[in-house]
């Protein structure tokens, strides 16, 4: 939606479809918002389109604290595109920036710094220094709000170079001192402090429908023991799981029952509790756990291009809001790809090359093992392979890794093939237009989310009786 006229009908609307798209600002309150905000709709000569919250903050606008625009789902556009700007803010989000600097980015995208800067800020408003400064900034508030930490730790926790620097970002950003965000916080935000039962809460944000019960009736069949479990009955569930990230291992537990207003046509949020041994790790293991569940995907131009199927339509009916589930550990989805079979088969490889947790908590016990530990270890050739080419950087499975090479590179090693190489894309690399197997010529039509068709058929309830006048080979679908 670029044009403005669209955009401020949206915002009149509070039209939550767009929410991460695009944000607005009004010039006579200093104040940028997230289009469905709930307050009063400011007159058109007043109001400013950015393309990012960074781009707004860059212009001297504070977020709203009715709408919180830093914590909405981010733009499905960056799923599906493989441009440098795509594949940039994949790695952005991932953390890279906060790791590795502008440099180490622009030498895993290929380019010069110079010119990532000089395409981001084109596009989006702002380079990569401000977005990632943005993304810190969010960091630090949800730290403020949840944790008792104290401030100068969360401000290193953040990934903020000192405690002068955390406090003047934190006043512009926000209109606030971090202890003025933590005393509003106080009585609305349940707390936890870092290390203890309670963890660190989130809201992870999605938008329009989210169809939980299909995405945890997935996890749950396929929950490896010792590393994944889900808990509870249907409807109430929550998916349990150990994760490997930069500066230590966390435990993260993700509830079925989506929260916010409710209704088809409504965004809200999955409740998340995170138990890290490291706070600086909170971001990218917020981030892996969008990914797995989904959530920066856009429900509504999903079943607008699907719908236009005759065979897809009626399914695109019946679940709304159907998701295409990535992975929160790339190279573990892969090595489970390729191994396939039962979760029991990958749960041995976590038996006898896992690392154990220092704490199991109830049935987590262990790490996946890592590429390294697997490359050499007592497994079939297509694993070793795998795991020598991750090791090894043959194969790179990065969030904004090239998903064609990435492929290629899969598809060319023993053991692994075709089939197998599509399916890690489609999760492992979260990949939204990964074609179903065998599907026909038609299937074209569903670009550029025929990872979403492959969900829709897959879940449908004829899937064990197909019409064999239809499109796809059925069969072939639950092989892969």
């Amino acid at each position: 939606m670029k044009d403005e006229s669209s955009r401020y009908e949206a915002v009149a609307s509070r039209d939550a479809r767009f929410d991460g798209e695009f944000f607005f600002a009004v010039v006579t309150t200093g104040i940028y918002c997230r289009p469905s905000c709930p307050a009063v709709t400011p007159k058109r000569v007043n109001v400013r389109f950015f393309p990012s919250a960074a781009a707004a903050q860059g212009a001297g606008f504070r977020a709203c604290r009715r709408c919180r625009p830093d914590a909405v789902p981010g733009s499905a556009d960056w799923n599906v595109r493989a441009d440098l700007v795509g594949r940039a803010m994949r790695f952005i989000g991932d953390g890279v920036v906060d790791r590795e600097g502008v440099a180490g980015l622009a030498a895993r995208l290929g380019y010069s710094a110079r010119q990532v800067q000089r395409q981001l800020t084109a596009e989006l408003g702002a380079g990569p220094v401000a977005l990632a400064r943005a993304r810190r900034a969010h960091t630090a508030r949800i730290l403020l709000q949840t944790t008792g930490l104290p401030v100068t730790e969360l401000a290193f926790a953040a990934g903020f170079a000192s405690v002068r620097q955390f406090n003047a970002t934190m006043r512009e950003i926000y209109g606030s001192t971090p202890s003025e965000l933590r005393a509003a916080a106080r009585g609305r935000a349940a707390r936890g402090e870092p290390g203890t039962p309670g963890g660190i809460p989130l809201r992870l944000a999605f938008r329009g429908p989210y169809a939980a019960r299909e995405i945890f009736d997935d996890l749950q069949e396929a929950a490896v023991p010792g590393v994944e479990e889900v808990i509870g009955t249907a409807g109430a569930r929550t998916y349990r799981r150990t994760l490997r990230l930069t500066y230590g291992t966390a435990v993260a537990e993700v509830g079925e029952r989506p929260g916010g207003p409710g209704g088809p046509a409504r965004s809200g949020w999955l409740d998340c509790r995170l138990h890290l041994t490291d706070l600086r790790d909170l971001p990218t293991a917020n981030q892996r756990l969008r990914r797995l569940f989904d959530l920066d995907a856009d429900p509504y131009a999903v079943a607008a291009r699907l719908s236009a199927d005759p065979l897809l339509r009626p399914l695109v009916a019946a679940r709304p809001g159907l998701r295409s589930p990535g992975a929160a550990d790339p190279a573990e989805q892969a090595v489970r790809t390729v191994l396939g079979g039962p979760p029991e088969r990958a749960a041995a490889l976590v038996r006898a090359y896992g690392k154990p947790l220092d704490t199991p908590d109830g049935t987590l016990t262990h790490l996946f093992p890592t590429p390294e530990e697997l490359a050499g270890a007592d497994v079939g050739e297509g694993i070793r392979a795998l795991c020598a080419a991750l090791a090894d950087g043959t194969v790179d499975l990065a969030a904004g890794a090239d998903r064609d090479a990435a492929e290629r590179a899969l598809a060319a090693l023993p053991g692994v093939g075709p089939a197998a190489a599509a399916a890690i894309r489609r999760r492992a690399l979260g990949d939204p237009d990964v074609a179903p197997p065998d599907a026909a010529p038609e299937a074209e039509h569903w670009r550029p989310w025929r990872s979403y068709a492959y969900q829709y058929l897959r879940h449908t309830d004829h899937m064990d009786h197909p019409d064999p006048k239809d499109s796809i080979n059925h069969a072939a679908l639950h092989a892969a």
